[in-house]
């Protein structure tokens, strides 16, 4: 049987929520933390599941041992037990685990986690008061990075062909990743700078407009996150838009010169959405109780 807990002080964090997804760029301070609710979830107290068996279940759905990654994925810090309160985030930051923390989570499940290739392995400054705060609070650290980008169900990239209102046609490899890049048709054929706005709106925040003046966008190829390497692949399947996170000084002059209409979005923005899909799911699957908190990232 799950245990019961008082009810925490709850932190005032201010809601940002837009159309059917959850905005950055709020005015609010850098780091700030903003609690939204996004999709219907699980009644609090309702069910209880075995860490093991969560993270078990959560690899299986990702399928995290067919592709080699960057960091680990699955369970990085083993914490309780028992899971009744998962919170979900982006990046383990400082204030993310402050957040879950301060709710008394059980289980944190973030997309971008630690341990990554070639970082430096000791324990000081900023990564031992990360993994202290983690160690003394008790819960576990999830992370899933590239399964959670490639997952056709509760994919970043999936979610974001949902907000933006593209069908979807197929993935392709993309830096010897599997599925990584993604293409499709939008639902009606759109002006390129309402097709920006359109972005703008539904993640919150401008993107930044590369490529040819006027036209119009039928078709579409993306990599959320750091995928504007990508952009030769977009061209060579012929699309008239490429959509990606990051912007480097080079994309703009491919852009231009190749009459490719290139979005960057916002690392942090295009990859808000996959691991609050995946919570929905498995707080619907277990009964657990699930909080995302978005903290605000302007990249």
């Amino acid at each position: 049987m799950a245990r019961r807990r008082a009810a925490p002080a709850r932190r005032e964090c201010p809601p940002a929520v837009h159309g059917g997804g959850l905005a950055a760029g709020t005015g609010s301070p850098a780091g700030a933390c903003h609690v939204h609710s996004g999709r219907t979830r699980a009644e609090p107290g309702e069910g209880m599941a075995e860490t093991g068996t969560l993270v078990d279940y959560t690899n299986s759905l990702l399928e995290v041992d067919a592709l080699r990654d960057y960091s680990p994925n699955g369970l990085q810090v083993a914490g309780r037990s028992e899971t009744v309160r998962l919170m979900t985030g982006v990046s383990a930051c400082q204030a993310l685990l402050e957040a879950a923390r301060e709710w008394e989570a059980d289980a944190l499940l973030v997309h971008h986690g630690w341990f990554w290739k070639n970082e430096p392995p000791q324990l000081t400054g900023m990564k031992l008061r990360r993994v202290r705060t983690v160690l003394e609070a008790g819960f576990s650290l999830l992370a899933y990075h590239l399964p959670l980008d490639v997952h056709r169900a509760y994919g970043n990239n999936a979610e974001l062909a949902r907000l933006l209102g593209i069908m979807v046609a197929g993935q392709q490899t993309a830096g010897g990743i599997p599925d990584l890049l993604w293409f499709g048709r939008l639902d009606e054929p759109v002006e390129a700078r309402a097709f920006g706005a359109r972005i703008g709106e539904r993640l919150g925040r401008a993107p930044t407009h590369l490529g040819p003046e006027g036209g119009t966008i039928e078709t579409a190829a993306w990599c959320t996150g750091a995928g504007q390497d990508f952009i030769d692949d977009a061209i060579a399947r012929g699309v008239d838009a490429f959509i990606t996170g990051e912007v480097s000084e080079r994309t703009a002059h491919t852009a231009r010169e190749c009459g490719i209409h290139f979005f960057a979005a916002g690392h942090h923005a295009t990859e808000r959405y996959g691991v609050q899909a995946l919570g929905d799911h498995l707080a619907e699957r277990f009964g657990l109780e699930h909080r995302y908190v978005d903290i605000d990232n302007p990249v």
